[in-house]
């Protein structure tokens, strides 16, 4: 059950599979150079309606393939855990593939292979999510099979302690390989609300202590019908459909609303410095972090649009400098921690050894000021608007992605329908905005340095050149 880049953070940064620079793009030439200004995407077919138990069903009809995807998210992640109970909302992913009323333990993987399918679920600091694609006339096995375990999961002793000792063994693999335990060390470093700065995986000591009991309330609380989102995208008859959802998931009963969340966060990032000795890095490394405001806010559209300008591609700034021209840097990435709440901008390093550390941080800064006072070329944003067309284009041709785009929308936002208006909102983010936007929030003093150094190499100094 791998996650997404944020999702597990045990597995450290390196799992993200950070690439050498960043992946390539093909050059544009005079043939695309106006696509973002001459195609438009059809709006994608989406019909929503809430069952009595409050379960939010979104459907997206799209014929063009015989496959179907169900996909059902619920809201919670590691946001919603409290101090001395982490780890919950991962514990649960696994924990929901350990059987239920009708499906015996480990059934669930073998109907779905059975049928030609694929599935799994993950976990985020947002959000835990679970889902099958499947052959179209396979739609009922997926709907039944999500249902019985919303319904009935078998939460036993047997379970609790079999998937504890899983995701300990998981921990364990993620941090007992370079730069694995990384964002352990990071995300205290940004947040200073207790909600955002904890691991997702959770900590050993709150595994250990979790009872059958707080899992079975855990449970309760958020794995109701009024607390997820059901996603059906691809081949389906709309009536069927929805006597199939009727059906399976008409009867689970609601629950009281959730506690309310507060995830605020000061200006400040939590701690400017730190020093960590990773025993398994074989280089010095770092990670420059800044905390910016939450997902799909104008100030956030463009500090994440600047992000694939300054790192992303053969072309980008970073690669340019870094990589091609003083090949300083042996990996290289960054990207946006995107959250409901505060969020954060994040670049990693691994400098070539030998090399500078302070220098390199130099450069990345120098590049950062640059965008912030100049902002981007046209031929840059021509570059990055062709190249959110053509990721969204290919997004929209798996029932998987839609369906994953769709639920995130109504999960978060309330409104599903913005899959259709999202990619016109990154187009319209002007260079102005994208200046501004870097200007305020990372051309600042208001940033973290991690300094990873191999066993044996650390030292008492504090920042090494930042």
């Amino acid at each position: 059950m791998k996650n997404k880049i944020m999702s597990i953070a045990a597995s450290g940064l390196v799992a993200v599979s950070i690439v050498t620079g960043a992946v390539a793009q093909t050059p544009t030439t005079k043939k695309d150079t106006k696509m973002s200004t001459n195609f438009k995407l059809q709006p994608l077919k989406l019909e929503q309606y809430t069952l009595d138990n409050g379960l939010r069903v979104i459907l997206n009809q799209d014929n063009a393939a015989p496959v179907v995807t169900v996909a059902v998210y619920y809201d919670v992640g590691s946001r919603n855990e409290r101090q001395g109970r982490t780890g919950f909302a991962h514990l649960f992913e696994h924990m929901m593939f350990q059987g239920s009323e009708n499906v015996k333990k480990a059934e669930h993987f073998q109907f779905v292979s059975n049928a030609g399918g694929t599935m799994n679920g993950t976990t985020s600091t947002e959000r835990t999510n679970y889902f099958e694609a499947l052959p179209a006339n396979q739609l009922p096995l997926g709907l039944w099979l999500e249902s019985d375990r919303m319904r009935s999961l078998a939460v036993t002793k047997e379970n609790l302690d079999n998937q504890r000792n899983a995701v300990q063994e998981e921990k364990r693999l993620g941090e007992n390989q370079p730069f694995g335990q990384v964002f352990d060390q990071l995300m205290p470093m940004i947040y200073k609300n207790y909600a955002n700065s904890h691991s997702v995986i959770g900590s050993m000591e709150d595994l250990n202590a979790a009872t059958v009991e707080d899992v079975k309330e855990f449970f309760r609380i958020y794995y109701a019908p009024n607390n997820a989102v059901l996603v059906i995208s691809g081949a389906f008859e709309t009536n069927e459909a929805k006597d199939l959802v009727k059906k399976y998931f008409g009867s689970i009963p609601k629950q009281p609303t959730p506690p309310a969340l507060d995830v605020s966060e000061p200006t400040e990032v939590a701690m400017k410095y730190k020093q960590f000795e990773d025993k398994l890095a074989p280089f010095p490394a770092f990670v420059l972090g800044w905390k910016i405001p939450q997902r799909r806010t104008p100030e956030h559209n463009a500090l994440a649009l600047a992000g694939k300008i300054i790192s992303e591609g053969e072309s980008s700034r970073l690669y340019q400098k870094l990589v091609k021209g003083e090949e300083s840097v042996l990996q290289l990435v960054s990207f946006t921690d995107e959250r409901r709440g505060p969020s954060g901008f994040l670049i990693f390093a691994i400098p070539k050894p030998g090399k500078d550390l302070s220098k390199i941080r130099e450069t990345i800064m120098s590049e950062i000021k640059d965008m912030a006072t100049n902002g981007p070329t046209a031929e840059e944003i021509q570059k990055l608007h062709n190249q959110l067309l053509n990721d969204e284009v290919r997004a929209r041709q798996s029932s998987l992605s839609r369906a994953q785009q769709i639920a995130e929308f109504a999960l978060y936002d309330g409104d599903p329908t913005l899959i259709n208006s999202e990619l016109d909102q990154l187009l319209k983010v002007t260079p102005a905005q994208i200046k501004d936007a870097v200007n305020k929030y990372l051309n600042t003093e208001n940033r973290v340095l991690l300094d990873i150094v191999p066993a044996g190499k650390g030292d008492k100094k504090t920042a090494n050149g930042n």
